[in-house]
């Protein structure tokens, strides 16, 4: 009786513990339930609305950029992509690995992809390819419905229709680098489908085709997967900008160049408008606007032709004899008449050492005007000897040589060289001298340009005014001041650039115009790019075919036309091409051809292109032929198969 009643105590004293270790723990339940929900609630409710709903910035469409009659240069084509949150995707290696079974990435990009997820932070969005293509896309949406993290986009990708001809001037799109986005903190640069320019007017105008963006909220799964859009603030793109280009020109002048390393520039002499600006050879700026294989951006690396430079802005050469026309000018500002003569004997000799002029047996005496279309050397040392190095410099300056033009959205422009006293002392440390003086009077020695500032030389001369290059249409204007240079000195030059083309013993006849009532004035140019030695002298080697491509002398040409009423200046230049008149005074004629007789240059394109191909063909057979035969001389020399010991003869 007495183990009974102790039993009974005992459970109800654990009843009781047990009963109140629940209350409290009700109670602090209870509690706890009612701090979540009185103090923390909103904050809660908050956390549970940002997880299911996420805010998303809408990148804004990039403005368009068009040539001078509206024609699309740099567009936006819709496209599809495949953007992956690396914070919901867990294991990142495999996840790439499923994504690659549907879109194939190289091991160059899955490197690249790698790396950039691991500078992302918190639910960073990494876009893993663009453009991918709708079955890709449609392929995406149903295989990896379930994996999270995985985002396929609708999204828009820079479109550049004329391809390869507007590579250097207009550039390419690419992400922002890591320091862009330190200098401004904008999130827009941290969004994975942002583009921003990269080169050419992409990059001078980028500020204002960039837009403004957007901004959407829609509901979201536990894996990152949009299920429903909310609300929305559209975008706002970017400005529409024409540009002066001439798209029809320029792709023309590409086709016609072909392989050559060559620049040409086409200015309007009346507005200073650019109407060409190319370079070639050149790259594909739709493949550069989207992600660049390393195998491509090192074959382009290694090109001796440099299609990544743009040559038009960038490159900078020796101009040769198309500088001629400064030193002419710089003697009639320095009183040097018109109609002095100099006898030219085929050299020029100053204490005991000898200049050369181009022709061998010299011009014998020739006056200002004979002396550009014969381009005399012998003149032009004569002369600047005569007035000094400082006369010509600063004439070279007023007409466009040794500037940037700051007004040009272009990036990167340079200044080149036009060498003076000053410049030498700082440069070197050294003195000025008299043979620096000639060097510099026949475009040689220090002396070093770009073509687009030959563009700008050769406007001035033709117009008689300070023209300005333009490449925005809302920018040009006619009606420049006009150059601190008498019209009559202009005219003596302009007679002489007349007669290079179309007189007597010009160098450039090659460049006379198939366009009835139309002239072209203009100067060839032939620069070097090593010492000719004098026994080559002797020889009368100058540019010998036989050497390397990248030793032979490069080829220029500068002009002008209509002679009588000048509209349109270009000048050209060909890497390596031997000969000005040779290499690129075929180029400004076709160039000057296009824009006076649009049917004709086609016609003489299509010729030109058929017979290339004919030749690429005729190469190609040649190189076949030549194969088989020296198979069939291999196996010929070959001494004859000994049959193993028991196998059957042949």
């Amino acid at each position: 009786m007495h183990a009974s009643r102790l039993q009974q105590l005992l459970f109800e004293r654990r009843a009781l513990l047990l009963g109140g270790a629940q209350l409290l723990a009700g109670a602090l339940l209870l509690g706890r339930m009612g701090w979540l929900t009185l103090r923390e609630g909103e904050m809660l409710r908050a956390a549970a609305e940002d997880n299911r709903v996420a805010l998303r910035l809408i990148p804004p469409r990039r403005g368009l950029l068009l040539d001078a009659s509206g024609r699309p240069l740099a567009e936006n084509r819709p496209a599809y992509g495949v953007e992956l949150i690396p914070a919901l995707a867990g294991d990142l290696e495999a996840a790439l690995d499923r994504i690659a079974r549907i879109v194939p990435l190289a091991a160059d990009e899955r490197a690249e992809l790698l790396e950039n997820a691991r500078s992302l932070r918190g639910a960073g969005t990494l876009r893993v390819a663009s453009d991918i293509g709708w079955e890709a896309y449609a392929t995406l949406n149903v295989e990896l419905a379930d994996m999270a993290g995985l985002q396929p986009v609708r999204t828009y990708v820079r479109h550049y229709p004329g391809g390869e001809a507007f590579a250097h001037a207009l550039g390419y799109v690419g992400p922002p680098r890591r320091e862009e986005w330190q200098a401004s903190r904008d999130p827009l640069l941290l969004h994975p489908g942002f583009r921003v320019g990269k080169d050419g007017a992409e990059r001078g105008l980028d500020a204002r085709l960039r837009g403004t963006p957007g901004a959407e909220r829609v509901e979201v799964n536990a894996r990152g997967r949009v299920l429903r859009q909310l609300d929305s603030r559209p975008d706002t793109p970017g400005e529409t900008i024409r540009l002066t280009l001439d798209r029809a020109l320029q792709e023309h002048l590409a086709a016609f160049v072909g392989d050559e390393s060559a620049s040409v520039v086409v200015i309007d002499c009346t507005t200073g408008g650019i109407i060409c600006l190319l370079s070639m050879p050149a790259f594909d700026p739709n493949i550069f606007s989207n992600r660049i294989p390393a195998a491509l951006w090192k074959t382009l690396q290694a090109d001796d032709h440099k299609p990544l430079l743009p040559k038009a802005t960038q490159g900078l050469y020796v101009p040769g004899s198309t500088f001629k026309m400064v030193t002419a000018l710089a003697a009639l500002a320095e009183g040097v008449p018109p109609t002095d003569t100099v006898g030219c004997g085929g050299r020029y000799t100053v204490g005991g050492r000898s200049w050369h002029c181009h022709r061998p047996g010299g011009h014998g005496r020739v006056d200002m005007q004979r002396a550009i279309a014969v381009s005399c050397n012998v003149f032009f040392y004569a002369t600047a000897h005569r007035i000094g190095n400082q006369a010509v410099a600063d004439m070279a300056r007023t007409l466009g040589l040794g500037q940037t033009f700051p007004s040009l959205p272009i990036p990167s422009l340079r200044a080149g060289i036009v060498p003076d006293a000053q410049w030498k002392a700082r440069r070197f440390g050294e003195q000025w001298s008299v043979a620096d003086t000639l060097n510099t009077s026949i475009g040689q020695g220090y002396l070093f340009v770009s073509p687009l500032q030959l563009g700008v030389m050769t406007a001035r001369l033709a117009s008689g005014r300070v023209v300005e290059p333009q490449l925005l249409a809302e920018a040009v204007r006619p009606g420049f001041a006009p150059l601190p240079i008498p019209p009559d000195w202009l005219e003596v030059v302009r007679r002489g650039m007349r007669d290079v083309v179309n007189g007597p013993g010009g160098t450039a006849r090659r460049a006379r115009l198939p366009v009835e009532g139309v002239e072209m004035a203009g100067k060839t140019g032939t620069a070097q790019v090593r010492i000719i030695t004098a026994a080559e002298r002797r020889r009368g080697v100058r540019r010998n075919e036989s050497l390397p491509w990248r030793l032979r002398d490069h080829g220029l040409f500068v002009g002008f036309a209509p002679v009588e009423a000048p509209r349109y200046a270009v000048a050209v230049v060909v890497e390596h091409g031997m000969s000005g008149a040779r290499a690129a005074a075929p180029i400004a004629r076709q160039a000057m051809t296009f824009l006076f007789d649009k049917e004709k240059a086609e016609t003489d394109l299509a010729r030109l292109l058929a017979e290339r191909e004919r030749r690429r063909r005729a190469a190609e057979e040649a190189a076949r032929r030549a194969a088989a035969g020296a198979a069939a001389a291999a196996a010929a020399a070959a001494p004859p198969s000994v049959p193993a010991p028991g196998a059957p003869a042949p």
